[in-house]
């Protein structure tokens, strides 16, 4: 048997009116291929036909009958027929008089497993006894059709008639419908698409990229592999590493000068300054023979497009190692896959993605050669004498220890009584000689160096304060000279602070420090130029992957966009007249209907009930239909199923609900409970428009994985993300608001029924947990057929339905009253709950009969032999 897994959608037929157009196999397939397709859905595996028909139009449509059940498809066909009216000679005229043969005919290819009967005869529409409605009232009947249509509850109805004599029943039904007012569905349908789109607040706008450790495993290391590659560009062997180690000794002969002239012989002797000087001129050399070759090595290290193998193999001629990629660049596509499914599992907008993605497209992306030359004037000559005279341009702060040092060496040396008071200038004079001493010894041309003043004048004061210190309090001769032996220490160590502070500060003028960061930025381009060729054309793969998923995603916004936006109204009669138009049999007269009534075949006036069931289950009529766009599959064409698109319905007043006062149209066997919409229903589209794109995005995956993203894959996911989007709305409309999407994510569970509608699962739970008795149902039978029906009460079998994303808080209303009901049937549909009752018939009701071959003398033509010759030539008493 069919499983519902295996079933994606139920084709409808109505054979009441129009039978005649599907009188060839290629009909019948057009046919079919005419609703899935608009419903974006291929051929049928296990085809699902629910036929509807007459009990008269048995034998009266044996051809269509054949070709259905012939219907070529991988799996098994499965027919549901249901007929509405009574047997043949149950009327005489348009007076009830009741004729004996009351018998249901059917012929053999009717009798199959793979087919049953449900046989309605009368769709008890009317809530009083006062109100008088046809057997085969339309809007009921388009309820019971809409009801039957759900796969799952056509797969269950299937199997239990098998269970029952003939596989024939006359179905009783109590149904509860929950649903949104469309004005409410089509705000709600509007406000997620605006959140799934986002805002367009300009694709260049700076965006944070995801953080490294989120990234998924081959993007993090294209992105952080590169960083990690700094280390060992320099072949030890190769001329990039000469020429730096050369600049580097330079470099360190000139550090350890330097610390030569810091010491007290440099301030005494001029040598160590000409070692240091000389040491000096040599590093700029060396430098600038570094400089050429990092020079070189950009220039030869790609042009303005991205670094080539090529490039890397000049690179390598000058000494410089580029790693190898490994495999860093195998599985891009499943990284940009899985990237995309976490940011927006994460909840954020298709346009806010698109800014990720582009945003890693420009940090993995690799940087020519060519584009880091610029980079090499921060470190010219020129700038590194630059560098120089900025840090020489002023002489070294004196540090406040060494300004304490002269005072209190000039306050020691001062403790002297007259005429020992000249001993107190012998510390000021020292600081004076050493200044002038050092001033010329780091000329500069014919300028002497610049000699800090804090110190001397610091001894100064200090000599002051202590010779006005011993005239008052007159100390012995010996604490003076105590006092200068002190002084001429602390003068010692200040003079050495002194000098080594202005050592560096000259040294620093002539270069050493500018010369120094300048060889390490330049090794440090080297080594980005290294790593921007490492995986390089893997990390341009993936950027160029990453920019076409970015384009990708702003077009599935502006697709949101476009669904979003509000159209203006269908003219009346622009579209089809109800939600199985495409058929053509809600628009037929009641196939009860005598010739009496004055309307001619096709022609009949109906009275427009069409039209009146125009109610809250069709969408809303300023919906997305757009006539001048060719790719729009809904737009004024029926849609899935036979349902038009929301655009082909017509405004008027016929959008109330159900039980609105005067000319209610409910069957007394549906109730309606009418939400304002849950804190969770925009939350939830959106949620189920990302899982939407993400499927439709799924083949696209696969054309990055290949190579193979360019245009044509770009526009052809873009035609499937539209096409899933209207049937992502159609899904919507058809089944619900508690129906899952045909995408939903799996690890996220669907809210309840108050989130989303508003409402309560109770009445749900209570209505399907009912009792199975026959005051539960409405049985869909006239009186007169109710004597056609069994009177064994245990012969009846029931199906107890509900939505399945209803199941957790039904079966916890269950438990908590203590009267769980096991076998109930989960469906796929969100709107629909309740009872089904299948009474079968009694025996002797039904009558099979062979068909039997014409063997009239007519010519046929060769697509006549083509198709099964069944001619209506049957005889009571051919029984099976």
């Amino acid at each position: 048997m069919t499983s519902p897994e295996d079933a994606t959608a139920v084709v409808r037929l109505d054979l009441r009116a129009g039978a005649a157009a599907l009188a060839t196999t290629q009909a019948v397939r057009d046919r079919v291929a005419e609703q899935l397709g608009r419903a974006g859905l291929p051929e049928p595996d296990y085809p699902l036909f629910l036929v509807t028909d007459t009990p008269a139009g048995l034998t009266d449509h044996q051809l269509q009958y054949e070709l259905l059940s012939g219907y070529r498809a991988v799996g098994e066909t499965r027919i549901l027929v249901l007929l509405v009216g009574s047997s043949p000679g149950s009327y005489a005229g348009g007076e009830e008089a009741y004729l004996p043969d009351r018998r249901l005919v059917r012929p053999t290819t009717l009798r199959a497993s793979t087919t049953g009967l449900v046989w309605a005869g009368d769709l008890r529409s009317a809530r009083t006894a006062l109100d008088r409605r046809e057997p085969d009232d339309p809007a009921s009947l388009a309820v019971l059709v809409d009801l039957l249509s759900v796969p799952d509850v056509f797969v269950r109805v299937l199997e239990n008639l098998r269970k029952l004599p003939d596989s024939i029943a006359a179905p009783g039904v109590r149904l509860l419908e929950q649903d949104l007012p469309t004005e409410v569905r089509d705000r709600a349908w509007r406000d997620a698409l605006t959140r799934f789109a986002g805002e367009d607040t300009g694709a260049g706008d700076p965006v944070d990229i995801v953080p490294d450790s989120r990234l998924p495993e081959p993007l993090r290391a294209l992105v952080t592999g590169r960083d990690s590659r700094g280390q060992g560009h320099r072949r030890p062997d190769g001329q990039a590493n000469l020429a730096h180690r050369t600049c580097a000794e330079s470099l360190d002969r000139a550090d350890e000068d330097l610390v030569a002239l810091r010491s007290f012989p440099g301030l005494l002797h001029p040598a160590r300054r000409d070692a240091l000087e000389a040491d000096l001129h040599q590093a700029r050399e060396d430098l600038g023979g570094f400089r050429a070759l990092v020079e070189r090595a950009l220039q030869g290290g790609g042009g303005a497009a991205a670094p080539t193998a090529e490039a890397t193999a000049r690179l390598g001629a000058l000494g410089l190692r580029v790693p190898a990629a490994d495999s860093a660049g195998e599985r891009v596509g499943e990284g940009l896959r899985e990237l995309a499914g976490t940011l927006l599992g994460d909840g954020l907008a298709l346009r806010s993605v698109a800014q990720h993605f582009t945003a890693l497209a420009g940090r993995v992306e690799p940087v020519p050669g060519t584009a880091l030359l610029h980079r090499l004037a921060d470190h010219s000559e020129e700038s590194v004498t630059r560098g120089s005279a900025t840090e020489y341009a002023a002489p070294p702060r004196t540090p406040g220890a060494v300004l304490l040092m002269a005072g209190a060496a000039g306050l020691l040396g001062g403790l002297w009584q007259w005429p020992a008071v000249l001993a107190a200038l012998v510390v000021p004079v020292l600081f004076v000689v050493v200044a002038l001493l050092g001033a010329n010894r780091l000329r500069t041309g014919r300028r002497a160096s610049r000699w800090t003043m804090g110190p001397r004048v610091a001894a100064v004061a200090g000599a002051v304060a202590g010779a006005a210190v011993a005239y008052a309090a007159d100390p012995p001769l010996w604490l003076g000279g105590t006092g200068l032996i002190v002084g001429l220490g602390l003068t010692a160590e200040a003079v050495r602070r002194l000098w080594r502070d202005a050592a560096d500060s000259w040294a620093a003028g002539r270069g050493t420090t500018a010369l120094r960061t300048a060889l390490d930025g330049l090794d440090d381009l080297l080594a980005e130029l290294v790593r921007e060729h490492w995986a390089a054309e893997e990390r341009l793969y993936c950027a160029d992957a990453a920019r076409s998923v970015a384009g990708m995603l702003r077009a599935t916004a502006a697709a949101a966009d476009a669904q979003a936006a509000p159209e203006p109204l269908a003219p009346a009669g622009a579209g089809g007249s109800g939600p199985y138009e495409d058929d053509d049999w809600l628009s037929a007269p009641s196939a009860l209907e005598t010739p009496e009534s004055g309307a001619a075949d096709g022609d009949a006036d109906d009275g427009d009930w069409a039209a009146a069931y125009a109610w809250d289950n069709t969408p809303d009529r300023n919906g997305d239909h757009d006539a001048g766009r060719d790719d729009d599959r809904y737009g004024g064409d029926p849609g899935p199923y036979g349902t038009p698109s929301p655009a082909a319905y017509p405004a008027g007043p016929d959008d109330a609900p159900w039980e609105s006062g005067e000319g209610d149209r409910a069957p007394r066997w549906l109730d309606r409970e009418i939400g304002e919409g849950g804190p969770d229903l925009v939350a939830t589209l959106a949620g189920d428009l990302r899982n939407t794109a993400m499927a439709a995005m799924a083949p696209y995956w696969g054309a990055v994985e290949r190579g193979q993203a360019g245009a044509l894959a770009l526009a052809r996911t873009e035609q499937r993300v539209r096409e899933l989007l209207s049937a992502a709305r159609h899904h919507l409309w058809h089944y619900g608001v508690l129906a899952p999407p045909p995408y939903p994510a799996d690890h996220r569970a669907r809210t309840t029924a108050a989130g989303l509608l508003g409402t309560d699962s109770l009445r749900v739970a209570e209505l399907v947990g009912r009792e199975a008795d026959r005051g539960a149902v409405v049985q869909l039978s006239s009186p007169e057929q109710g004597a056609l029906l069994s009177r064994d009460p245990g012969a009846a079998l029931w199906i107890r339905f509900a939505p399945g994303t209803l199941q957790g808080e039904i079966e916890a209303a269950w438990r908590k009253s203590g009267s769980p009901v096991e076998e109930a049937l989960w469906t796929s549909s969100g709107r629909y709950a309740g009872l089904i009752r299948l009474t079968p018939l009694r025996m002797g009701v039904v009558d099979t009969v062979l068909p039997r071959q014409s063997t009239g003398g007519s010519v046929r033509t060769d697509a006549d032999r083509a198709e099964p010759s069944v001619h209506a030539e049957f005889r009571e008493d051919d029984r099976w």
